[in-house]
């Protein structure tokens, strides 16, 4: 792993070479992660000495290419999966006997200053003994460097002495070499002890408030006082107490709460809002935090308990109004920073629960004055209108991942927005001479943290460049100037050999594609297209994989020709391209609903009881507009069976895409599609083709569903002709999916206690932990119909009882819908 580091802009190549001495084909696999803020820019994989490279284009046509490998028996993936700070590139390749492979991905990213450091961080996870095993850093730093060091999660006091890191003026050097020998768990060992992350921390001197920087046409202006006064804050905590927030969710919000009541300075104001289905205020305006309100406060955390829906709306315009009327009272310090901080691990479903609604009526309310910083807890949420929530209103959504240490991660985030050193910043820089300008008004400036301005100058005769900061300090405004030489700043930056290309040019690139991104996330109609189409340019221009560019590689002919697709997974989903099909979540039978867990190897299952012709809503996604409903039908029934309890089926679904006007009714006898004002209908006999009577199809690029026919003997006494509906590629659909499918579209977690016999000999009980609910489930099994379409297949899952209740977001009935369509 070798990087460079300029100017905080980093360029990183991972390099992997195999070779395989067997007399047989083996198969080689590149498995590396890389941090989300990345863009990998380049690909290639060497085998035998000819080079495969990888092409960046856009993703419609990326994805093309994909499906053409696809249809002729070609599939590969360069499978992309989120964690927590990472992202997971994968690729595996056939080399033939005593052959050798080498792979090499290089990517790119920003390096971002928080609480006084930048941070390079490298996930280390060879898989096995790697007979040279290298990370070498090399960082410039123009402004000098003021402290270096490195660290591992993996690394023990017999590694800790071949960490060799040195650093003498703008110069810094971090090398980490270990032999096989000491790779090893133990002596004679063939298992690794490399597995883990590695992080090579720094600051840079400041003489100066800020530091510009030119290097062909471009500047980049690094800005971070020292020595400033720190603002008083108002600060507004709005928390999620609604049911699915009990149990642990809500003892690690507590206990983060309380920690940051511990750091909250004496001259701060601060109150709390609780949501449920109701609001509640803690105290009627804010409060200083004086020794004995914040004593008053910790007793009120440790009370609070969950109850009701997810009113978000209702909680976050009290906070809103809260601020307002006590800015307008006069009753906050004069200079100060106000801010709320909104922890929820839900949708809206009570009060305002439309989403375009609460983005305007926020924003309306806020008038750019306070940022809304949102932390969205575990799975179950929209993580996208969190993000518009917040870029909207000034501030930074991030996820809160549910581990152990939920509660740390809270405080963290706290910490980072804790201590405002200045409001109101805008930087000028001189007139007609600069242009393409990144973003250049900040709400907040905060210790630790630096604020990054880049842009290209357009005056070729200009000699220097000077900048003027303007910002509301603790006692009075400030403005700070900085002024810099276009030719001194070049011929610092030319001297060092090892800089990789226009670094000032990329940066200002990535800076604005980032910044265009956010803008993107939020924008509707027009401005939308438009800002793709730039940030599209400028993917393609700087061969950076963003969202809305995919790098194609196209894999030896001699063994299989196989085409691979690298994406840009979005916070919220991953995107992943099985080679084989999966299974999530499926409903058949009388209706039985089953639910895939793959990381448990395990099922879950659940039946709705209704009367015939109610229709249950299967399948909803917002944002790739595909609907999905199933209308129930009753068994056959004879004269002398009333009163007596029927089994209902699947008799009629209703499939719809609002993007691309098309809606799909299939029933046991007919299938119709509408495109638009066209009509066409077609029977399952028109279907001769198929091997078995079953039904797939795709929406667009948004996913693929099978549906199933079941028939029964016309003369039957009882069983009618019905569906099943299974769907595929579910991960395409985003992360705002919901219904009584599509909310297992994302993922879910459960523990089994206490296993022991039930009323039925062969089926025993247990207890589940889902979701914070404990529930008593039964052993049994259902069908899978897609491989056998007369028998099935049986497949082992937890029966969750009471129509699905527990497991399922809020009741059965909340997912009954008036029609079909």
């Amino acid at each position: 792993i070798e990087c460079f580091v300029t100017s905080r802009f980093s360029h990183n190549v991972i390099t992997s070479r195999a070779v395989n001495r067997a007399n047989v084909s083996k198969e080689a696999l590149f498995d590396v992660e890389l941090p989300k803020t990345a863009f990998i820019t380049n690909f290639t994989m060497t085998i035998d000495g000819v080079t495969y490279p990888g092409t960046i284009k856009e993703k419609e046509a990326a994805q093309k290419q994909y499906q053409q490998a696809v249809s002729r028996g070609q599939t590969a993936g360069l499978v992309k999966a989120s964690g927590r700070k990472t992202e997971k590139f994968s690729v595996s390749v056939n080399i033939a006997a005593a052959s050798k492979v080498t792979f090499q991905l290089q990517y790119e990213e920003l390096l971002k200053r928080t609480f006084g450091k930048y941070e390079l961080f490298l996930k280390v996870n060879p898989k096995q003994l790697v007979n040279k095993f290298e990370i070498e850093a090399n960082i410039f730093e123009p402004q000098g460097i003021s402290f270096l060091d490195a660290e591992g999660s993996f690394i023990t006091n017999d590694l800790l002495p071949i960490i060799h890191k040195s650093f003498s003026g703008k110069k810094g050097h971090v090398s980490f070499k270990p032999t096989m020998d000491q790779q090893r768990t133990c002596v004679d060992c063939q298992t690794t002890l490399l597995s883990g992350d590695f992080v090579i921390k720094y600051d840079v001197n400041r003489e100066t408030p800020g530091n510009l920087q030119m290097v062909n046409g471009y500047f980049v202006h690094f800005f971070a006082p020292q020595n400033v006064s720190h603002l008083p804050k108002n600060v507004v905590f709005i928390i999620d107490i609604s049911g699915s927030m009990s149990g642990r969710k809500l003892d690690q919000t507590k206990e983060a709460l309380l920690k940051i009541l511990e750091d909250v300075k004496e001259e701060d104001h601060f109150n709390i809002v609780l949501f449920g289905s109701d609001v509640e205020k803690w105290k009627d305006t804010l409060i200083q935090a004086t020794p004995e309100n914040l004593d008053e406060a910790r007793r009120y955390v440790q009370s609070i308990d969950t109850r009701g829906a997810t009113n978000l709306f209702g909680g976050l315009i009290t906070g809103i109004e809260m601020l307002k009327e006590a800015q307008e009272a006069g009753t906050l310090p004069e200079r100060s920073a106000s801010l709320i901080m909104i922890l929820s691990d839900g949708r809206p479903n009570v009060g305002v629960s439309s989403i375009q609604e609460i983005l305007l009526r926020t924003k309306n309310a806020t008038q750019g004055k306070f940022p809304i910083y949102n932390l969205g807890f575990g799975y179950d949420l929209d993580y996208g209108f969190l993000e518009k929530l917040a870029t909207e209103n000034n501030g930074v959504a991030r996820r809160i991942y549910e581990d152990s240490d939920s509660a740390l991660q809270l405080q963290d985030f706290y910490n980072e927005v804790a201590n405002p050193l200045l409001t109101e910043v805008e930087f000028k820089y001189p007139e007609n001479a600069i242009s393409d300008l990144t973003q250049n008004n900040f709400k907040h400036y905060y210790a630790g943290s630096e604020i990054v301005v880049a842009g290209r100058i357009i005056d070729n005769d200009l000699n220097s460049i000077t900048a003027e900061v303007k910002a509301h300090g603790a006692e009075q405004d400030v403005t700070y100037a900085e002024q810099a030489d276009v030719e001194e700043t070049a011929k610092a930056t030319e001297e060092q050999k090892y800089i990789f290309g226009d670094f000032i040019e990329r940066l200002w690139a990535y800076l604005t594609i980032q910044q265009l991104l956010e803008k993107r996330n939020v924008a509707t109609g027009d401005e939308k297209t438009n800002l793709t189409a730039e940030i599209l340019d400028m993917s393609l221009k700087y061969k950076f994989v963003t969202p809305l560019t995919s790098m194609v590689v196209t894999k030896p002919e001699d063994t299989v020709n196989e085409t691979a697709i690298a994406d840009k997974p979005l916070e919220g989903r991953d995107i992943l391209y099985p080679s084989r099909p999966v299974i999530p979540a499926y409903i058949d039978a009388d209706p039985h609903f089953i639910i895939d867990v793959p990381q448990k190897e395990d099922a879950l299952c659940f039946n709705i009881n209704e009367e015939p012709g109610v229709v249950l809503n299967l399948i909803r996604d917002p944002t790739t507009g595909i609907t999905v409903n199933g209308q129930l039908i009753g068994e056959k029934k004879s004269s002398n069976d009333v009163g007596s309890i029927h089994n209902t089926y699947i008799g009629r679904l209703g499939i719809r895409n609002t993007q691309l006007n098309v809606k799909l009714e299939i029933t046991p006898e007919s299938i119709t599609l509408h495109n638009g004002t066209k009509q066409m209908m077609f029977t399952w006999l028109d279907e001769v083709t198929l091997l078995h009577p079953s039904l797939e199809f795709s929406m667009g690029e948004g996913a693929t569903f099978i549906v199933v026919l079941h028939q029964s003997w016309s003369k039957h006494a009882v069983h009618p002709n019905f569906l099943g509906f299974y769907t595929l590629d579910s991960h395409r659909l985003s992360g705002r999916t919901h219904g009584l499918l599509g909310q297992f579209f994302h993922p879910i977690d459960f523990n089994i206690l206490e296993v022991h016999p039930g009323s039925d000999p062969q089926k025993p009980d247990a207890t589940m932990i889902v979701k914070n609910n404990q529930l008593t489930v039964t052993r049994g099994w259902q069908k899978d119909y897609t491989e056998d379409v007369k028998h099935g297949t049986n497949v082992p899952c937890w029966f969750i009882h009471n129509n699905g209740e527990g497991l399922i977001d809020g009741i059965y009935t909340d997912y009954i819908v008036p029609s079909l369509f």
